[in-house]
């Protein structure tokens, strides 16, 4: 009988073992969750996904509403832990032309005063008036929504209810002036004011510069005070007579 070569027992035994391995590889899932993210494109953040705001110990991202501007649309996103503003962005902004470099100026300095303040109750920027009013009323809305989600956690988990324990955000009506409409939003926690901000105030020519200067300065009387029993601001007559007619529509609801 002819025996094998030797070279021809060695082509066999690896053809043998390659069919093997194709074998087993067949076997293998066709995929795995990580190669169908990058086939189809990556998957959104995680943070994106996590429950929005509330009391939670975990991180989670909450967007306020867009509004618009003279000059375009402004919308804020927030990351809260714990309750607390651990960071802010502006995922909408003014661009074009001058626009891009007001924005470029004026977001990171918005965004910084919304973390340190933990509120809406923060400056515009100079040079960005309609920027920061916009970005203002938005971080707001935000912060409306984490304060809604809070309420639920409250009364879900059956935390002694009764008037006035948990955080609330109230809305004014609207004031007319002379000089234009004044809407006043007050944030209430534990039967007292802890924030309130102008959503609406005179805006054109020379009320911008009255705006700026008296707005702040009402905002701060107001929680100073924890009430519409405040003093008009000099200048600013006819819009702190808004102001407080609004301030007062608000506390009215909630009772105070």
């Amino acid at each position: 009988m002819r025996k094998s070569h030797p070279v021809r027992r060695a082509v066999l035994a690896g053809a043998a073992t390659v069919s093997g391995i194709v074998l087993l590889l067949s076997l293998k899932p066709a995929s795995d969750p990580g190669s169908a993210s990058a086939a189809g494109g990556a998957a959104p953040p995680v943070a994106a996904q996590s429950p929005q705001g509330g009391r939670g110990a975990g991180a989670g991202t909450v967007t306020g509403d867009a509004v618009d501007t003279q000059y375009g649309p402004v919308q804020v996103r927030l990351t809260v832990n714990g309750g607390r503003i651990t960071g802010a962005e502006a995922v909408r902004a003014p661009e074009g032309g001058q626009s891009d470099q007001v924005t470029a100026e004026a977001v990171p300095k918005l965004n910084r005063a919304a973390v340190a303040a933990g509120s809406a109750d923060i400056d515009a920027v100079s040079g960005a008036t309609y920027t920061s009013a916009g970005y203002k009323q938005s971080l707001q809305s935000a912060l409306d929504k984490v304060a809604e989600a809070a309420g639920s956690d409250q009364q879900g988990a059956g935390a002694g209810g009764g008037g006035g324990q948990g955080t609330r955000t109230l809305t004014g009506s609207v004031a007319q002036t002379q000089y234009g409409p004044v809407q006043v939003r007050v944030t209430v926690s534990g039967g007292k004011i802890t924030g309130a901000e102008a959503v609406r105030a005179p805006r054109g020519g020379r009320s911008d510069q009255v705006t700026a200067e008296a707005v702040p300065k009402l905002n701060q009387a107001a929680v100073a005070a924890g009430s519409a029993d405040i003093d008009a601001v000099s200048g600013a007559t006819y819009t702190s007579a808004g102001y407080k007619q609004s301030l007062q529509s608000a506390l009215d609801q909630a009772g105070g």
